[in-house]
């Protein structure tokens, strides 16, 4: 155990005892190190000179911290695509060989390719801005004095400070230690602290978990232990998102059914018919454009983007982008009470003396267990600001043993030589962990958390070393610390609206059961009253999920417990979300589906979170889960859109293949249908308000309407492209042909449109609407007829087309009530 002796400022003395240093300026090997002084003097960092000499060596932390994708990787990733390569060969063919007109799809592919990389620009602008805000700064010591520094500011050979949260950001050694305990499970997946001595190594991506200390930089940049990691993690990624993956799915079963039906239909149309060459090569183009579903991968990333951008302005940093959907997906939110439902800071509301205590004394204890940590919770925080040291004219005790507070233990403590030479050891924590189970003061105690105060335990026990495992054997409670907590004003509208939108709430907490319940319940959480202590929780994994599942607070958890409880709800098929700012929660945030820390929270909840509310507010969140289900619901709707024109596109291949006849359609037919009845109400409904519930299995969901919309779709136009053939005849039949098929294909793609934009409101009424009136000016101003060779023929085949897609209409009706009843909505 470190000793170390303060004065009553909570200063260390020059003459106190100190753990062993290492000289800031030596070449220092992580796992042997060598130069380490002798102990008794405080390691003062590199000079300004020693600083700028190894910059200009390139011994600096040099390994970018981003948040996002660079520009050439944004446009590299939006333009070199799959998709834009087919279309882009078919582009150049048809300016060769037909009227601007049928290449009209190109330029399209252009302006859809410009508005992608734009939108994540723009994305990656305010994710850029937000990473800057959000970024943690080490303490480091330079001159002697201690200043914080960016990361990417470090040098070799840096003096850096450590306390409770901090994350390890370069590989080093240990150069100071006051009961340093560091948790490496991030790199090892060994979840116990490991307790450092000066000398022992320390990894980037491990944390201090308790304790403090000082360790000097070894290794710098792209050699320490974890940057190639933990750049990697910090990336702004589209991996690991079921929306993202089920797209590339189905453009997956688009490509194989696309390749052997463009190949059968260019035989057919180049081979089987002797047409004219171009008007043969204009068709087949026509007929392979309209199966690349190519807008819906870029709508998706719009909608991506400008979920990020809109966070943004809420001050919520979005670390990896599927967390937007992710969160809109969770059912289950478990709730750290400490920071999300409270206020980090606490008052003391009274201290009660027990067994005869005087209680001049006991504050005299208090004021001197608040000098003897350098870095205090928020609990000992409080018992400083109520008796600061040198309060009332009395100087704190010397401090002889400190023991920083851990959420494994659930107290700290500290020995002291008191001002007439006695000395005395002290514990302060949770009375339930330092009294034996049916002692009589955890009645009173019991009362007092029921009104939802925190208690702490003020407990005298005999000189020894006080992390031992039986330090609280024996010990005298002295005083009980009453501590009220600061209730966040804006918890108690957040709890109602997870309650409204069927997501439960489980505050998980390492304070005492019933008094986490109180407070849940003054907030109005649900099931606030269903408390269970997690002492007595189950180990077993089935028998914890039935527990999580049956009740709503839980109190003395354990961060392994934390850990234990997210897995036994994920077991269960929830998605989980965990909410936390400090130490205890990292690995709880880590295993979670969705980690959300708070920014002022400790540097490593905000390295592992997926969003970090740079606000603070818990109320930021049901913003997230909304611009979740926005992009959701809103993608499902529009790429049932695109699949339906990919369903039709391929089957009229076939019939065509079949039927030996000409392609009905141009180019200029498809891209004008396109246009509007997918690409421009695609766009607006893509960004639309939405706050459907999200849904799994995003591909059966789009598939189940897609593939019998498409089929009706084609089934209705081949119909009445073989009528027409069978009514026009001479010179201009063919166009006449086109132009009766094209209009029942127009007509059951906005039917289609029609029954993806309800629920109607006023402006999605108009956007049907204004699309129909695009078509039908088009029909009736003659340049515009000559542009898109479109030109209806006498009376009889319009109407009978028109008569074929009101019956289409009605088959798509009952084919989607049916899919309803049968699938669900």
């Amino acid at each position: 155990m470190t000793q170390r002796a303060l004065d009553s400022s909570g200063e260390q003395t020059p003459g106190s005892p100190r753990p062993a240093m290492i000289d800031a300026g030596a070449e220092l090997d992580p796992v042997h190190p060598v130069g380490l002084p002798p102990s008794g003097h405080r390691a003062t960092g590199l000079s300004t000179a020693e600083v700028a000499e190894r910059v200009a060596r390139g011994e600096v932390n040099d390994v970018p911290v981003r948040s996002s994708r660079s520009l050439t990787e944004i446009v590299r990733a939006n333009v070199f695509t799959r998709f834009n390569l087919i279309i882009g060969v078919l582009w150049v063919i048809m300016l060769f060989v037909a009227p601007i007109q049928d290449s009209l799809f190109g330029f399209v592919i252009v302006a859809n390719t410009g508005i992608g990389i734009i939108q994540e620009w723009r994305a990656k602008r305010t994710l850029d801005s937000l990473a800057v805000i959000g970024e943690a700064k080490p303490t480091v010591r330079r001159d002697g004095v201690a200043a914080e520094v960016s990361t990417h500011e470090i040098v070799l050979g840096d003096v850096i400070e450590l306390g409770p949260g901090d994350k390890v950001v370069v590989d080093g050694t240990v150069a100071e230690a006051d009961s340093l305990e560091v948790d490496e499970s991030l790199l090892t997946g060994e979840a116990d602290p490991v307790l450092k001595r000066p000398g022992d190594p320390v990894m980037s991506g491990s944390f201090v978990v308790a304790g403090g200390g000082a360790f000097t930089a070894t290794k710098v940049g792209r050699e320490a232990y974890a940057a190639q990691l933990a750049e990697e993690a910090s990336r702004f990624t589209l991996v690991h998102s079921e929306l993202r993956s089920g797209i590339s799915t189905i453009l997956k079963y688009v490509t194989w059914m696309m390749v052997p039906t463009a190949i059968g239909l260019i035989i057919s149309q180049l081979v089987v018919k002797d047409n004219n060459f171009k008007d043969s090569v204009a068709r087949t183009v026509g007929g392979i454009v309209p199966m690349i579903p190519e807008g819906l991968v870029l709508l998706t990333s719009v909608a991506f983007a400008i979920g990020v951008v809109r966070l943004g302005r809420k001050q919520c940093l979005v670390q990896e982008l599927p967390a937007i959907e992710g969160l809109a997906r969770v059912d289950v939110v478990c709730l750290d009470k400490t920071g999300t439902l409270t206020e980090g800071g606490m008052d003391i509301t009274e201290v009660r003396p027990l067994n005869g205590s005087d209680e001049a004394y006991v504050h005299q204890v208090l004021r001197s267990l608040g000098s003897s940590d350098p870095r205090p919770n928020a609990s000992l925080q409080a018992i400083i600001d109520a008796y600061p040291a040198g309060g009332d004219g009395k100087a704190a005790w010397t401090v002889t043993e400190a023991m920083p507070f851990s959420s494994a233990r659930k107290y700290s403590g500290a020995a002291f030589t008191e001002t007439d030479g006695t000395s005395s050891a002290w514990l302060l924590g949770a009375p339930d962990v330092l009294l034996p189970e049916g002692d009589p003061t955890l009645d009173e105690i019991e009362h007092l958390n029921e009104q939802g105060l925190r208690v702490l335990l003020l407990a005298r026990v005999p000189s020894g070393e006080l992390d031992a495992p039986d330090a609280a054997e024996g010990d005298v409670p002295t005083a009980l610390v009453v501590l009220e907590q600061r209730l966040r004003p804006d918890a108690a509208e957040t709890l109602k609206y997870f309650a409204q939108q069927n997501v439960a709430t489980k505050v998980i907490s390492g304070d005492n059961a019933v008094s986490v319940g109180a407070v849940a319940g003054k907030l109005g959480l649900a099931g606030a009253e269903n408390t269970l202590d997690a002492r007595r929780m189950p180990t077993d994994p089935d028998e914890m999920a039935t527990a999580m599942e049956q009740n709503a607070v839980f109190g003395r958890v354990t961060p392994q417990q934390k850990r234990d409880m997210v897995a036994a709800l994920q077991s269960r098929g929830h998605t989980v979300a965990m909410t936390g700012d400090g130490v205890n929660d990292v690995l709880a945030l880590k295993d979670a589906d969705i980690g959300v820390s708070m920014g002022s929270g400790s540097e490593a909840t905000r390295a592992v979170a997926q969003i970090v509310l740079l606000n603070n507010s818990f109320a930021t969140l049901p913003s997230v889960v909304a611009e979740g289900r926005r992009v959701i619901g809103n993608i499902t709707r529009v790429a049932t859109l695109f699949l339906t024109k990919t369903v039709y596109s391929v089957l009229l291949a076939i019939l065509v293949v079949c039927s030996q006849v000409e392609y009905p359609f141009l180019p200029r037919h498809l891209t004008l249908l396109a246009t509007l009845t997918i690409g421009v109400p695609a766009f607006f409904l893509a960004l639309a308000p939405n706050k459907e519930r999200a849904q799994p299995h995003f591909v059966r969901r789009v598939m189940r309407y897609a593939i019998p919309s498409g089929v009706i779709a084609a089934a209705a136009t081949f119909t009445t492209y073989l009528i027409a053939r069978h009514h026009y005849s001479g010179p201009g039949a063919l166009e006449a042909e086109t132009s009766a098929a094209t209009l029942t294909l127009f007509l059951v793609a906005m039917w289609v449109l029609a029954i993806i934009a309800r629920p109607y409101t006023w402006w999605r009424i108009g956007l049907v609407a204004a699309m129909g009136l695009g078509f039908l000016i088009v029909l009736v101003v003659p340049w515009l007829q000559d542009f898109f060779a479109l030109k209806l023929v006498g009376t009889t085949l319009p109407w009978t087309a028109v008569g074929i897609a009101v019956a289409a209409a009605a088959l798509l009706e009952l084919s989607w009530r049916l899919v309803g009843r049968r699938f669900g909505a």
